[in-house]
């Protein structure tokens, strides 16, 4: 078996070293990920003839092998496809990600977007996430928040994902995204299969333009958080706020009903032709 694992806060993140070694009792392990931060690449490989992406060697504590990449942890996961690492893997583990992802953030994530990424090229990825206590809601700076993260309590429930994942392998490549509460494994209230929720818990509400001194007609955009909103327990959002853990299967894109589009039909139609196919 060999596993593996990345995430979007970059290399040397608290949450990626410890579910790294979290990782070692089922096969060999092996890191790769961005050289810095890249949350809210979603499964963005970037622009390659732009970055021109490097791969350079890392140490941490407990993994034999580690690379840093200059770029997004989608395009970490998609150099593993190459054999930039080695031999092909069996299974992607993302994260831990300090911050749930839930609701509309799945679309943005990069830590979901690497385990889309790793689907894509027919592995399993698994997305592990943990909730912050108070961000966004309190006012507390990122650094101060993170003092409080309990990263061995979401790195022992990525354990126990793994495991079943590994006793009954899916006949098909799955994408599994998993939010843990900011608490102790002992005060969680249980676990639950949601749905993906429409909202987060707490989104950005504004943006402000601020203009940059010394700039002419340059500003910063300073963007503002709205007021915590309770999300519905069916939800993985709700389930985290309620201290459960969220387990959500992610399904790939398809294609859905037509939505009120008969004048674009008409427009095509005019333009190129009747349509050759038409869905029921």
């Amino acid at each position: 078996m060999r596993i593996l694992v990345t995430n979007d806060d970059g290399i040397d993140s608290v949450g990626l070293h410890v579910l790294a070694r979290a990782m070692r009792p089922y096969g060999e392990v092996v890191v790769a990920a961005p050289d810095q931060e890249y949350s809210g690449a979603g499964a963005a490989i970037g622009a390659l003839h732009i970055i021109q992406p490097e791969v350079q060697k890392r140490t941490i504590e407990g993994i034999d092998t580690s690379w840093a990449i200059t770029g997004p942890p989608a395009l970490c996961v998609f150099f593993s496809r190459l054999g930039v690492y080695g031999e092909p893997f069996d299974l992607v583990v993302s994260g831990i990600n300090p911050g749930a992802n839930v609701g509309r953030a799945v679309y943005h994530s990069g830590t979901v977007g690497a385990a889309v990424t790793a689907r894509n090229g027919g592995v399993s990825g698994i997305a592990v996430s943990q909730a912050v206590t108070g961000f966004g809601a309190e006012g507390q700076g990122w650094d101060d928040a993170l003092k409080g993260q309990q990263w061995d309590s979401a790195a022992t429930v990525a354990q126990r994902v793994v495991e079943g994942w590994i006793a009954d392998r899916p006949k098909e490549a799955v994408v599994i995204n998993v939010n843990v509460p900011n608490c102790a494994v002992a005060d969680m209230k249980g676990w639950r299969r949601t749905d993906v929720g429409h909202i987060v818990p707490v989104s950005m509400a504004t943006a402000d333009l601020e203009a940059k001194e010394g700039h002419e007609g340059a500003f910063y955009v300073r963007m503002n958080y709205g007021s915590l909103i309770q999300m519905p327990s069916d939800t993985d959002g709700g389930a985290v706020e309620n201290g459960e853990v969220a387990i959500t299967y992610l399904g790939r894109f398809n294609d859905v009903p037509e939505q009120g589009s008969d004048a674009m039909d008409s427009a095509l139609t005019d333009l190129v032709g009747a349509a050759s196919t038409l869905h029921s």
